[in-house]
Protein backbone atom coordinates (compact mmCIF):
# COMPACT_ATOMS: atom_id res chain seq x y z
CA UNK A 1 0.00 0.00 0.00
CA UNK A 2 0.98 3.43 -0.53
CA UNK A 3 2.65 5.53 2.35
CA UNK A 4 -0.50 8.14 2.33
CA UNK A 5 -3.52 7.45 3.24
CA UNK A 6 -5.44 4.41 1.11
CA UNK A 7 -8.81 4.94 -0.73
CA UNK A 8 -11.58 2.15 -0.20
CA UNK A 9 -14.22 2.54 -2.79
CA UNK A 10 -17.66 0.60 -1.91
CA UNK A 11 -19.32 -0.44 -4.63
CA UNK A 12 -22.96 -2.54 -5.10
CA UNK A 13 -25.68 -1.73 -7.65
CA UNK A 14 -27.65 1.14 -6.59
CA UNK A 15 -25.28 2.26 -3.98
CA UNK A 16 -28.71 2.24 -0.93
CA UNK A 17 -27.86 -0.57 1.28
CA UNK A 18 -24.66 -2.79 1.18
CA UNK A 19 -22.01 -0.28 0.07
CA UNK A 20 -23.27 2.41 1.93
CA UNK A 21 -23.51 0.34 5.06
CA UNK A 22 -19.87 -0.58 4.41
CA UNK A 23 -18.92 3.36 4.12
CA UNK A 24 -20.59 3.76 7.10
CA UNK A 25 -18.63 1.14 9.24
CA UNK A 26 -15.24 1.50 7.24
CA UNK A 27 -15.78 5.36 8.63
CA UNK A 28 -16.63 4.79 12.25
CA UNK A 29 -13.43 2.64 12.03
CA UNK A 30 -10.88 3.58 10.70
CA UNK A 31 -11.50 7.41 11.50
CA UNK A 32 -8.74 9.63 9.23
CA UNK A 33 -6.41 6.70 8.54
CA UNK A 34 -8.65 5.76 5.52
CA UNK A 35 -10.64 7.71 2.77
CA UNK A 36 -13.94 6.03 1.95
CA UNK A 37 -15.90 6.00 -0.74
CA UNK A 38 -19.52 4.68 -1.81
CA UNK A 39 -21.17 4.40 -5.05
CA UNK A 40 -23.66 2.02 -7.63
CA UNK A 41 -23.73 1.20 -11.19
CA UNK A 42 -27.46 2.36 -10.70
CA UNK A 43 -27.91 4.25 -7.93
CA UNK A 44 -31.10 4.58 -6.64
CA UNK A 45 -33.35 7.39 -5.14
CA UNK A 46 -32.22 7.09 -1.75
CA UNK A 47 -30.87 4.96 1.03
CA UNK A 48 -32.90 2.10 1.84
CA UNK A 49 -34.28 2.96 5.12
CA UNK A 50 -33.90 -0.05 6.64
CA UNK A 51 -30.02 -0.35 5.99
CA UNK A 52 -30.57 3.25 8.33
CA UNK A 53 -32.19 1.89 11.25
CA UNK A 54 -29.78 -1.24 11.13
CA UNK A 55 -26.84 0.85 11.13
CA UNK A 56 -28.61 3.30 13.79
CA UNK A 57 -28.60 0.31 16.06
CA UNK A 58 -24.67 0.35 15.88
CA UNK A 59 -24.84 4.00 16.57
CA UNK A 60 -23.53 4.67 12.87
CA UNK A 61 -26.14 7.64 10.83
CA UNK A 62 -25.63 6.97 7.25
CA UNK A 63 -29.28 8.61 7.19
CA UNK A 64 -27.74 11.89 5.51
CA UNK A 65 -25.78 9.86 2.57
CA UNK A 66 -27.39 10.35 -1.02
CA UNK A 67 -26.71 7.29 -3.54
CA UNK A 68 -23.92 7.90 -6.05
CA UNK A 69 -23.11 7.27 -9.28
CA UNK A 70 -20.27 5.19 -10.37
CA UNK A 71 -17.42 6.66 -12.19
CA UNK A 72 -14.12 5.86 -14.06
CA UNK A 73 -12.50 8.68 -12.20
CA UNK A 74 -13.85 7.49 -8.90
CA UNK A 75 -12.34 3.65 -9.53
CA UNK A 76 -9.00 5.15 -10.61
CA UNK A 77 -8.49 7.24 -7.70
CA UNK A 78 -9.25 4.27 -5.33
CA UNK A 79 -6.63 1.86 -3.65
CA UNK A 80 -9.17 -0.84 -3.15
CA UNK A 81 -12.45 -1.17 -4.93
CA UNK A 82 -14.88 -3.73 -2.82
CA UNK A 83 -17.59 -4.53 -5.52
CA UNK A 84 -21.13 -6.33 -4.13
CA UNK A 85 -23.02 -7.49 -6.87
CA UNK A 86 -22.13 -5.25 -9.20
CA UNK A 87 -20.69 -7.78 -11.60
CA UNK A 88 -18.71 -6.23 -14.97
CA UNK A 89 -20.67 -3.14 -14.31
CA UNK A 90 -17.20 -1.80 -12.48
CA UNK A 91 -14.27 -0.66 -14.83
CA UNK A 92 -11.00 -2.37 -14.38
CA UNK A 93 -7.61 -0.40 -13.87
CA UNK A 94 -4.44 -2.12 -13.66
CA UNK A 95 -2.41 -1.35 -10.01
CA UNK A 96 -5.44 -1.19 -8.21
CA UNK A 97 -6.87 -3.93 -5.91
CA UNK A 98 -10.06 -5.47 -6.16
CA UNK A 99 -12.54 -7.15 -4.26
CA UNK A 100 -15.85 -8.80 -4.68
CA UNK A 101 -17.75 -9.78 -1.39
CA UNK A 102 -20.89 -11.49 -2.08
CA UNK A 103 -23.91 -10.43 0.20
CA UNK A 104 -26.90 -10.71 -0.11
CA UNK A 105 -29.25 -7.37 -1.20
CA UNK A 106 -30.65 -5.99 1.83
CA UNK A 107 -33.02 -4.16 -0.78
CA UNK A 108 -37.37 -5.60 0.38
CA UNK A 109 -35.85 -7.30 3.24
CA UNK A 110 -36.93 -6.87 7.09
CA UNK A 111 -34.83 -5.65 9.58
CA UNK A 112 -34.06 -9.15 10.69
CA UNK A 113 -32.30 -10.22 7.62
CA UNK A 114 -30.87 -6.68 7.23
CA UNK A 115 -28.84 -6.91 10.47
CA UNK A 116 -27.10 -10.23 9.17
CA UNK A 117 -25.73 -8.53 5.88
CA UNK A 118 -25.03 -5.97 8.41
CA UNK A 119 -22.69 -7.70 10.30
CA UNK A 120 -21.20 -9.80 7.90
CA UNK A 121 -20.24 -6.65 6.43
CA UNK A 122 -18.63 -5.32 9.60
CA UNK A 123 -16.71 -8.65 9.97
CA UNK A 124 -15.29 -7.59 6.39
CA UNK A 125 -15.27 -3.65 7.00
CA UNK A 126 -12.88 -5.11 10.33
CA UNK A 127 -10.57 -7.46 8.18
CA UNK A 128 -10.00 -4.99 5.50
CA UNK A 129 -9.08 -2.24 7.80
CA UNK A 130 -6.51 -4.40 9.70
CA UNK A 131 -4.65 -4.93 6.34
CA UNK A 132 -4.70 -1.53 5.31
CA UNK A 133 -4.48 0.44 8.51
CA UNK A 134 -3.60 -1.70 11.42
CA UNK A 135 -4.06 0.51 14.75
Amino acid sequence: MPETTPTVLFVCVHNAGRSQMAAGYLQALAGDRVAVRSAGSMPADRINPVAVAAMAEEGIDIAGRQPAVLTPDAVRAADVVVTMGCGDACPFFPGTRYEDWELDDPAGQGIEAVRSIRDEIRRRVEGLLAELAPA
